[in-house]
């Protein structure tokens, strides 16, 4: 009895090891002989195939436990990708045989990059240290960097042609632009740059004699000048004329148009937010706006003092008058030339310019005879130019007979006119890099 209980346990031992040696048989050496199988199925048919049989199959694809063939196609699919990539990167620099560098340093190179070169900057924080963009124009590759870190000798400079943006417009703002302009001297004599413009914020009263030394007809080095306001110098040729733009130092938005913004009833007919100075036109203008009443189909808010800042209530306040207002008025200040122009042309309304000269140096060059503002008249601003506030009645009486189809295509016309301004500027800009710089590359 004992003797065949012993031999039953000895056949289940021995039936139980048989069926633990198939199953590992099966375990460790099944799956590699059907896993070339399918490798070669792979090879016959196409690599692709394979890839699209595992994508039918999802649930079989997460059941597998190891595919000892996943990094050999991970690798070709990343080779892949690289000589494309290669392939790209040459294409593109043919293409862009051209690189310039833009070192913003006043508040109107975003104006100039976010707003004419429609470029995003990286990061969107307004606050941050340092902010850099890539824009691709034609055959130019610009490169745009921004911000406090942008300091002289502490960031490093790779490249042979700089557009430097500066601000010339008080006498603070001149000491910290000429030490810009001697740090670059210092990079264009020992080559590390070979060309150079600036786009300079000059002054209001267009005294900009400061940067005279620095030009290269001068014996400087800045072989172009973008100059904002109708300074005398302008001739086409070295120096050009640049524009205002926003106030991007308050934080004055990119602003795309909206269906409401073209087609809604606006309930102003004009608006005026601003600072009234002592014996200037705009007190002329509040009494004129008070005559009858008019400041009441008006949005007008005024302030006796200037004030740098806007609060986000003042800024909202500000922006929504220009989209509630058929017409924004926009008086003289120290300048012809003012933020508001453009602020008003982002959201369609149009803007009623007092087009007077004011006080100091700036008016007609060689080349126009149309001050002030001969940038946005020379490119065909369609806006109501009058040369004295006391016209604005008959002008608001003509907007009261006009219907909203009428406002409506008006509307239409000005933003279409400010996006075209800012296309042809970008282009301009561009074509007078390239014909400068390369031109003296061959000379």
């Amino acid at each position: 009895m004992r003797l065949t209980r012993k031999r039953l346990c000895s056949f289940l031992i021995a039936l139980y090891c048989l069926f633990s040696l198939y199953a590992a048989y099966h375990v460790f050496f099944g799956r590699r002989r059907r896993a070339p199988a399918a490798s070669s199925r792979g090879l016959r048919k196409g690599a692709a195939p394979a890839r699209e049989g595992r994508g039918r199959e999802p649930s079989t694809l997460g059941s597998e436990e190891w595919n000892p063939w996943e990094e050999d196609e991970k690798n070709e699919q990343q080779h892949r990708f690289k000589t494309s990539l290669q392939i790209l990167n040459k294409s593109m620099k043919k293409k862009t045989d051209f690189q310039v560098q833009i070192w913003g340093k006043a508040a109107i190179g975003l104006y100039l990059w976010e707003h004419i070169f429609e470029g995003i900057l990286d990061p969107t924080d307004v606050t941050a240290q340092w902010r850099e963009g890539n824009s691709i124009v034609g055959r130019t590759h610009y490169s745009f960097i921004t911000g406090p870190a942008v300091v002289p000798g502490y960031f490093s400079v790779d490249v042979n042609n700089v557009v430097l943006i500066l601000n010339g417009r008080e006498k603070a703002k001149v000491f910290f632009a000429t030490q810009w302009l001697l740090y670059v001297q210092n990079l264009v004599q020992t080559q590390k740059i070979h060309h150079v413009a600036v786009v300079l914020l000059g002054n209001e009263h267009c005294n900009n004699e400061w940067i005279y030394q620095f030009l290269k007809r001068n014996g400087g080095f800045v072989e172009l000048l973008f100059i904002i306001y109708d300074s005398p110098w302008i001739n086409d040729m070295d120096v050009f004329q640049w524009p205002l733009g926003v106030a991007t130092y308050r934080n004055f938005p990119v602003v795309e148009a909206s269906w409401s913004m073209l087609y809604n009833e606006r309930p102003y007919l004009c608006n005026f937010l601003g600072t009234i100075y002592a014996n200037s036109s705009r007190q002329a203008l509040m009494s004129i706006l008070k005559q009858g009443g008019i400041d009441k189909l008006c949005w007008v808010s005024v302030r006796e003092q200037w004030q740098p800042q806007e609060t986000n209530e003042s800024l909202k306040n500000y922006q929504e008058a220009l989209l509630q207002s058929d017409l924004t008025l926009c008086p003289v200040g120290v300048n012809t030339e003012c933020y508001r122009i453009y602020e008003a042309c982002s959201y369609g309304s149009v803007p009623v310019v007092e087009d007077v000269m004011t006080a100091g140096s700036c008016g007609n060059t060689s080349v126009s005879q149309n001050a002030p503002l001969q940038l946005l008249k020379s490119m065909g601003a369609p806006f109501i130019f009058i040369k004295n506030w006391k016209e604005l009645p008959a002008v608001l009486e003509k907007e009261k007979t006009m219907t909203l189809q009428e406002k409506i295509q008006r509307r239409k016309m000005l933003l279409h006119w400010y996006q075209h301004f800012k296309t042809e500027l970008k282009m301009k800009f561009t074509n007078i890099l390239e014909s400068s710089f390369l031109m003296n590359n061959k000379g």
